[in-house]
């Protein structure tokens, strides 16, 4: 099937075009979209019309998939695949979870500036959101170009950073809004390492990797190395390196985690936002891959 790319931005955020992803994509397709996200990071298919199984299986070839840690949650909607990340304010009945809900406080923390699965030891590659349901106004997801933030760097910036090691916890990010995981959560969520600065193979380019779930630098006392990561989130968020998106039902959102930051921003509190997400795990946790 023929590939239309249309930049939204210069080398930062594209839209696909003339890709059926329900039909299923062929292997000169796929190989155009894999080359579109080395080069803009954030690919946007309009008008799909997927089920679980079709959005899975284009995850799938794009790479093994992670199982959802709400696949594990008490009393989460069974007739939600484990693969899918159910990113919603939606109950198994059809009606808006209530806005105390337990479920929707950590969900809060998608409003952080984060990068998917980086508190994992193989952290995420890909993510695919799908918008089954859609509020009117807000509830858009802003990214940031984490590639262009580190070309921004000066080189000193750049020399003293290369070699940095941070400690990523969800726990942390939750800590941060006020939400405390219980004993059997805590088990399942340990920190994981990750490298400050990243090589993406695919483009040849660094990028910064950060996440609001970043909460220590090794080697630097806990102050010291927390104030670098805010400097450096407040650097990579500038309005010169977001793009956002505005959601319309049946959008795919396919980004490319070692290459971005994202976020969730407001929407009305009883007005539906259903939207699903698949996510690619990488190869290796970011310590043992390459820096060249």
């Amino acid at each position: 099937m023929p590939v239309h790319i249309t930049s939204r931005r210069n080398g930062f955020f594209a839209e696909i075009e003339g890709v059926d992803i329900a039909r299923g994509v062929d292997t000169s397709a796929l190989r155009e979209i894999e080359k579109a996200l080395d080069c803009y990071a954030v690919l946007l298919f309009r008008g799909q019309s997927l089920d679980q199984a079709q959005h899975i299986a284009f995850g799938r070839q794009l790479g093994p998939l992670e199982v959802s840690l709400l696949a594990a949650r008490d009393g989460r909607d069974l007739s939600i695949a484990k693969e899918i990340s159910d990113i919603s304010n939606v109950e198994p009945d059809g009606t808006v979870t209530a806005v105390g809900d337990r479920r929707r406080m950590t969900a809060l923390g998608n409003r952080l500036w984060h990068t998917d699965s980086s508190f994992m030891k193989v952290p995420a590659k890909y993510s695919l959101l799908y918008g089954r349901n859609v509020p009117k106004r807000g509830g858009n997801t802003e990214f940031a170009d984490m590639r262009a933030a580190y070309d921004a760097l000066s080189k000193t910036m750049k020399g003293r950073l290369t070699n940095l090691v941070v400690d990523h916890s969800i726990v942390h990010s939750r800590a941060v809004i006020g939400f405390a995981y219980n004993e059997k959560e805590l088990a399942a969520r340990p920190p994981a390492e990750q490298r400050l600065v990243r090589f993406l193979p695919g483009s040849g380019r660094m990028t910064l990797y950060l996440a609001s779930h970043a909460s220590s630098i090794r080697g630097m006392p806990v102050p010291e190395g927390r104030m670098l990561l805010m400097e450096l989130t407040e650097h990579a968020v500038q309005r010169r390196f977001v793009h956002s998106h505005r959601w319309q039902p049946g959008d795919l959102v396919v980004w490319d985690n070692r290459a971005t930051m994202h976020r969730s921003t407001a929407s009305d509190p009883n007005e539906i936002r259903d939207l699903h997400r698949v996510t690619v795990t990488d190869y290796a946790s970011s310590l043992d891959q390459p820096l060249e």
